[in-house]
């Protein structure tokens, strides 16, 4: 096998549509792995789409053609000799023409294409060009013949396939891009090639099947070569078994549960004494169920990987970056290490993104991330008939095949909010009997993971409950399968929680803007306002401006200085999150998941996300880290009465005491009471409190803390509109040391919620932790990590020393 990438010497132009006539003159170089939108920023042609209101005036991309074109040699094939033109992703209504002739059209960006050439190739340049049409108007030309069906937003996202948020979502922009997204190269071989490699493993065996395509019946041989063993098998009928018992293996575990030993595996296709083709991988030896049996609340959902019961501390993943091509194996660690930063041990890939790139599954092998992978439907309903579910299985197949090895894909999950949809969005009456999808999620993807991929759990949707008709038991039904709670920020408040109990909740968020220095790297001065025309095109929620207010408004007070909004919607997003996630944790062992949407943007937006579209880290961040940490103090209320608490998702007892006290703000110490901690390990404890400690004489200047192992927990007796903060209760001294500055904080009165917005005073400056709770006396420490020198009491400035306090008396900085 000898494989040639086609990467260079590339140019694009377009081939029809509105294009402005700068752009439509011009013929660029163009990168391969690309897209056309890459290609005109590199060159100038058109503005960032992600600052300021520049996505809006690129919307005549939406019905343009473009054409990429180059050369190249090769010689021609020699007798008995196969020679392909393979594209790995294509984005995504292209026409390959090599040498003037047509090999092939494709309309899927989710899969790869081959194309026999050897019957074109001569001596000399041989032309080869990929035209990209509209994948916009392509949906709307398949809806006219197929039907059109429900989905959430305008476009037919839902009759092509491509990534569904590429055509905008309530979180993206709206680009439609086009390009040759994935490598592209020449592969010339004879006798026989891999047409597929799929290793697998279990805690202690290997198995690789393995299927070929021939040039010829000479007799072929799969040599499988790793943890020291070998096995040879012959190929029968184009196809082989190979089988390792590896009793030994060293064991994958999740982060947190032990070490991720990855296994290189080689696989060599022979023919007598000749390597024909080889393929190199890498496994790691684990095991992996989902017990969903009956208990007295319904049925359970919980993932047991090499026999031990884990909770998920997951968070949603959607693409890093909009522009997909632009997403580098480095940016993946960074995003998927803060992940592991937060304590998060599960990464789902949501179903409205991409079937995820080997180098992200390559990071979370490595660090121990379990992933959730969605087929990737989502929000709307889905043609049935040919030729999409052609293309969705074979994609289907394609992916599953390439993501087999990778120990830390722990389940499939057949798509995002479909199976809700069309129980309770009002389709069933547009559809009027018209396919939707059930055929995929109940049939296809099973039928197709019992050939494919047994080893692994699947679950049909997100949310559903398994084994149930969804018109008799609601998919979103707290007692089975997973649950999507959306009703706190949508209509409620995050405090809805309490009303529900769910088994795996895979989906709930709070919306808050992104950093300061992404907003004022993304808008203008002017625009630095939540009602600007810029502001609300980085604001992709319905209405979501209007929840924020409102979500606060159950709070606090809703601040008229920007400033001081940005800061109180970040707060009340931390809150929200640090609520929902210890409702959950303490509802162990019913609960036994939370997935937060969600970890990252794709660009800079006002979003869910805890981790902003410039990697900037938001304060709901170290929120989830603190509330997902492996041990957690939560004051909770049960039947109508407050409780402590205590969280131990550790392998030992947490033994300790607790000391619990109401205290003034002003530091008086009203009751006071020592209780004892005994939690066995991964379990959960209640600690009654003493009414002496609920019966506060003044709820508006009164707070109850508890401490335990340096943790604390604190409960307020009124709202923050109603609490009488002393709106400068903290102070803080600034000194440079080595890689940034130290901020000492110290509180006069009561703090709460005291926070370092660093990035304010540097760009590039993240703080080592925020949200913390100060009584009168106590002081606390932020280390502040930096490359900028500074005057350093600039940290002390009140709009960068914030806390819930200063938000009593909000204070009018730009």
């Amino acid at each position: 096998m000898l494989k040639t990438d086609l990467h260079q010497g590339w140019t694009v132009r377009s081939a029809g549509g509105r294009v402005p006539s700068e752009i439509a003159a011009s013929r660029l170089p163009t990168a391969v792995p690309g897209t056309v939108h890459t290609d005109l920023l590199t060159a100038g042609l058109i503005a960032d789409p992600y600052l300021g209101a520049n996505e809006a005036g690129l919307a005549w991309f939406h019905r343009s053609a473009w054409l990429y074109e180059t050369t190249f040699t090769a010689a021609p094939a020699a007798p008995g000799e196969r020679v392909d033109l393979v594209f790995d992703g294509l984005d995504t209504v292209a026409t390959v023409e090599v040498d003037g002739t047509e090999v092939g059209r494709t309309a899927n960006m989710h899969r790869g294409y081959r194309f026999d050439v050897r019957h074109l190739l001569r001596d000399g340049e041989i032309p080869l060009s990929v035209r990209f049409d509209s994948a916009l108007e392509h949906a709307e030309r398949f809806e006219e013949q197929a039907g059109s069906r429900p989905r959430p937003y305008p476009h037919p996202f839902n009759a092509v396939r491509k990534m569904a948020c590429s055509f905008g979502w309530d979180w993206g922009p709206d680009l439609q891009t086009a390009g040759i997204w994935k490598p592209v190269r020449l592969e010339r071989w004879h006798t026989a090639r891999f047409a597929s490699v799929r290793p697998s493993a279990t805690r202690d065996r290997l198995t690789v099947h393995v299927a070929v395509e021939r040039a010829s019946e000479a007799p072929l041989t799969v040599e499988v070569r790793a943890a020291g063993r070998t096995a040879r098998v012959d190929v029968v009928a184009g196809r082989a078994t190979v089988e390792l018992h590896v009793p030994d293996a060293p064991v994958w575990w999740p982060v947190g549960l032990g070490e991720q030993p990855l296994v290189p595996v080689e696989v060599t296709l022979v023919t007598g004494d000749h390597v024909l083709d080889e393929h190199r991988a890498r496994v790691g030896f684990r095991d992996v169920r989902l017990d969903e049996s009956p208990d007295e609340h319904g049925s359970r959902f919980t993932l047991i990987v090499n026999d031990r019961e884990v909770f998920v501390l997951g968070l949603n993943w959607i693409p890093e970056d909009h522009l997909l091509t632009r997403i580098t194996r480095e940016r993946l660690e960074a995003a998927v290490g803060r992940a592991v930063a937060g304590n998060a041990n599960l990464l789902r890939v949501w179903g409205g993104g991409i079937w995820e790139s080997d180098e992200f599954y390559d990071v979370c092998d490595e660090l121990g991330v379990l992933v959730w992978q969605d087929f990737p439907l989502a929000c709307a309903a889905y043609s049935e008939e040919e030729p999409m579910r052609s293309e969705i299985l074979a994609e289907a197949r394609e992916n599953v095949t390439r993501l087999a090895p990778h120990p830390s894909l722990i389940l499939w999950n057949g798509g995002n909010e479909n199976i809700w949809g069309h129980e309770d969005w009002q389709w069933k009456e547009a559809l009027n009997g018209a396919t939707w999808g059930a055929r995929y999620y109940y049939e296809d993807f099973p039928a197709l993971l019992a050939e494919l991929d047994p080893t692994r759990p699947y679950h049909p949707g997100s949310p559903s409950s398994p084994g149930h008709d969804p018109e008799v038991v609601h998919p979103n039904d707290d007692r089975f399968g997973t649950r999507h709670e959306w009703e706190a920020w949508n209509r409620e408040d995050y405090r809805v929680h309490d009303n529900f109990v769910p088994r795996f909740c895979s989906e709930f968020g709070w919306q808050a803007p992104p950093a300061w220095s992404t907003l004022t790297a993304t808008l203008a001065p002017e625009d630095l306002r939540k009602d600007s025309a810029a502001f609300l095109l980085h604001q992709k929620a319905e209405d979501g401006n209007g929840k924020l207010d409102r979500g606060l408004a159950h709070h606090m007070a809703v601040p008229s200085d920007f400033a001081a909004w940005h800061w109180a919607t970040q707060l009340n997003q931390a809150r929200a999150t640090a609520y929902a996630v210890a409702h959950l944790r303490g509802h162990a062992p019913r609960t036994m998941g939370s997935i937060l949407w969600q970890l990252n943007d794709c660009w800079p937006v006002t979003s869910w996300a805890v981790v902003d579209g410039s990697g900037r880290l938001k304060p709901a961040w170290y929120a989830l880290r603190r509330t997902y940490a492996p041990v957690l103090l939560s004051f909770q209320e049960r039947d109508g009465r407050t409780v402590l608490a205590v969280i131990n998702d550790r392998d030992e007892p947490w033994r300790d005491s607790a000391r619990l006290r109401r205290v003034r703000f002003d530091g008086a110490e009203l009751a006071a009471v020592t209780a004892q901690v005994d939690v066995p390990a991964r379990s959960v404890g209640l600690i009654e409190v003493d009414p002496g400690l609920l019966a506060a004489a003044e709820p508006d200047r009164e707070v109850l803390v508890a401490d335990s192992g340096g943790l604390r927990a604190t409960h307020l007796f009124a709202e923050d509109f109603d609490l009488r903060y002393d709106p400068a209760a903290v102070r803080a001294h600034a000194v440079a040391v080595e890689g940034g500055y130290s901020i000492t904080v110290t509180a006069a009165s009561f703090a709460r919620d005291v926070a370092v917005l660093a990035d304010r005073v540097a760009p590039d400056a993240v703080v080592d932790d925020m949200l913390v709770d100060l009584l009168p006396g106590e002081t606390h420490t932020f280390t502040v990590t930096t490359a900028a020198t500074v005057d350093g009491e600039a940290f002390a400035a009140p709009e960068v020393l914030r806390s819930a306090n200063a938000l009593a008396a909000p204070a009018q900085v730009g």
